[in-house]
């Protein structure tokens, strides 16, 4: 597990919100807190499709792609006031999660690896990530923290987000 800071607020709502930062992801589960409290659970709800668009091929994934969140949340958070708190916990889609493992440790089988985890915090104008892994059963490696530790840094650094490690 790895802890970051984010020094500069303004820039990362930014690219979270407005920007494609999270696009690989999903979105599991969140609250925000406003003048009033949200709390989004990213299941996607299958049934609120006409039955012609419920299809796995037109939703393959168990919660809703973050590209899909973003403008519902940017709506409850445009304002003049700062949201008093916002959490989030995203996955890393599953063909980008293989994708990056395979490329970093090719003989390694992450079979039980369920999901690669990046909570998002925001309270008292500090924003602070965290990631996880989550297995489908006790496993002896931490390869996968390791890779998913190291990668994140990496893509954060790529897409120009600064950040400090806690």
């Amino acid at each position: 597990m790895l802890a970051l800071h984010i020094p500069n607020v303004k820039n990362f709502m930014n690219g979270m919100l407005v920007g494609n930062l999270f696009d690989p992801f999903l979105m599991i589960e969140g609250s925000l807190v406003t003048a009033i409290s949200y709390t989004f659970d990213g299941h996607l709800n299958r049934e609120f499709y006409p039955p012609e668009e419920r299809s796995c091929e037109m939703h393959p994934y168990e919660y809703q792609p973050w590209s899909e969140s973003k403008q519902t949340l940017l709506s409850l958070i445009k304002g003049n006031n700062t949201p008093i708190c916002m959490r989030f916990m995203l996955q890393l889609m599953p063909e980008k999660a293989e994708e990056m493992l395979k490329k970093a440790s090719p003989d390694t089988d992450f079979s039980q690896l369920k999901s690669l985890i990046l909570n998002i915090k925001f309270e008292n104008g500090t924003i602070t990530l965290t990631t996880g892994t989550s297995y489908h059963t006790f496993v002896m490696s931490h390869d996968a923290d390791i890779i998913w530790d190291r990668s994140i840094q990496k893509y954060l650094s790529g897409k120009g987000v600064e950040f400090d490690l806690l």
